[in-house]
């Protein structure tokens, strides 16, 4: 009775073929279309972002209220077409308002010997950089200097104004890489036990953001609980909508993850270039995007007394809850699944019935 059992079970244990060398060479022509998608993504994105940057929608001002005043706006208006929003303001002082309020890029205080042009690196270097070029031209033509005033205090350390879009970089990075470091043990730990995971390792990637963002490298020299605040927001986001996207997509999850976190998300988000220098396309990304609503935000803490911070705040609530949201249509999806499995498990004969079969086959 022994003997016929190892003649019948051995079979059952070659029954599937392994691929052959033509199916596993296409396997990894198809595995090397990522990498080729993703060179396509960030060519696209980020050269069609800062490939030719021009001003589109950009509202600078002309001081003060006479017909001289008037006539100057219309004159700097007709030669820059529609890339060019400029407006009048009667005084230097309502100018400065307007670019604390972030209403302007740029305020050109116009008089004979001492010109004068008011900006906010603190908002965008590249666009105040764009407005005083822009400026120089009618000054230049009047023969005399442009003085530029800047409006904002930026910090030593960050000159620039660019720290805070690097800060992003780096949190947006180490939170869809949670996420793919989760996705492995997906099968073995339950949906409450990754999320649970993923917070605690959000509130260290934002712990560390702002420990070497503020005492390391004293680019955020104040108010560094506020943007402590705002980067556990964006990181928890980042996460959330990423856990919940990884049980609906499987392997595409990096695709995606990179291609909303970092082809869209960096390329929007205002760091390098204000969404004034950028098309329509990411401009508009600019306005609810996740990453442009951190840069934006912790810009109105640090340098614009608060000023748009609830519109910022409210955008990285929304992406939460929708991470929320997709979180637990996962969890929802994913016990589904292991009830079908189950289900199907009991209708499948065990290892010792398949070969109480065979013996009973090999006896007839």
């Amino acid at each position: 009775m022994t003997t016929p059992t190892a003649v019948h079970t051995a079979p059952a244990r070659t029954h599937h073929a392994s691929p052959g060398p033509r199916f596993r060479f296409v396997r990894r022509v198809v595995l090397m279309i990522g990498p080729v998608l993703v060179c396509l993504g960030l060519g696209l994105s980020y050269l069609g972002a800062f490939h030719d940057p021009q001003p589109n929608d950009m509202k600078v001002a002309v001081v003060g209220s006479s017909p001289t005043t008037k006539v100057l706006a219309q004159t700097i208006k007709d030669k820059a077409g529609n890339g060019l929003d400029v407006v009048t303001v009667p005084t230097r002082q309502q100018a400065r308002e307007h670019l604390l309020d972030r209403d302007l890029v740029g305020a050109f205080v116009p008089t004979p010997k001492h010109p004068e042009l008011l900006v906010a690196r603190a908002g965008s270097n590249s666009t105040a950089n764009a407005a005083q070029s822009i400026f120089r031209m009618v000054t230049d033509q009047q023969g005399v200097p442009l003085k530029v005033t800047d409006v904002t205090s930026l910090a030593p350390q960050d000159p620039n104004g660019s720290s805070l879009f690097f800060l992003l970089i780096t949190l947006s990075v180490a939170s869809y890489c949670c996420v793919l470091v989760l996705a492995p043990v997906a099968d073995t730990l339950g949906m409450r036990a990754r999320a649970a995971m993923g917070l605690g390792a959000c509130l260290a990637i934002s712990a560390v953001g702002i420990l070497l963002a503020g005492p390391v490298f004293d680019v955020v020299d104040h108010s560094r609980a506020a943007v402590w605040g705002m980067s556990l927001l964006y990181c928890a986001g980042v996460f959330a909508v990423g856990l919940g996207l990884q049980t609906f997509l499987k392997q595409l999850t990096p695709l995606v993850l990179m291609g909303l976190f970092v082809m869209l998300n960096l390329t929007s988000a205002g760091g390098l270039m204000g969404p004034e220098m950028q098309n329509s396309f990411f401009g508009a990304l600019h306005s609810f995007w996740n990453g442009a609503a951190f840069v934006e935000g912790t810009r109105g803490i640090l340098y614009f007394d608060h000023h748009g911070l609830g519109s910022h705040l409210l955008s990285l609530w929304l992406w939460l809850g929708a991470g929320i949201v997709l979180t637990l249509l996962a969890a929802r999806t994913e016990k589904r699944r292991r009830t079908v499995s189950t289900q199907q498990s009991l209708f499948l004969p065990s290892p010792c019935e398949c070969v109480h079969i065979h013996e009973e086959e090999a006896s007839r």
